[in-house]
């Protein structure tokens, strides 16, 4: 049985990078981690 056709990690990233930008309410709760891990970090 021969193998199907294997994808190369730039051709999953680009696909994966086309989905993203196509769904917008993932391309927000993205944004939103990243704004989060920038924020500077309260004292308590």
């Amino acid at each position: 049985m021969r193998h199907k056709y294997r994808k190369s990690f730039e051709e999953l990233v680009k696909e994966n990078k086309q989905q993203l930008l196509n769904d917008k309410q993932a391309l927000e709760k993205i944004e939103k981690r990243i704004e989060e891990r920038h924020e500077p970090k309260k004292l308590a």
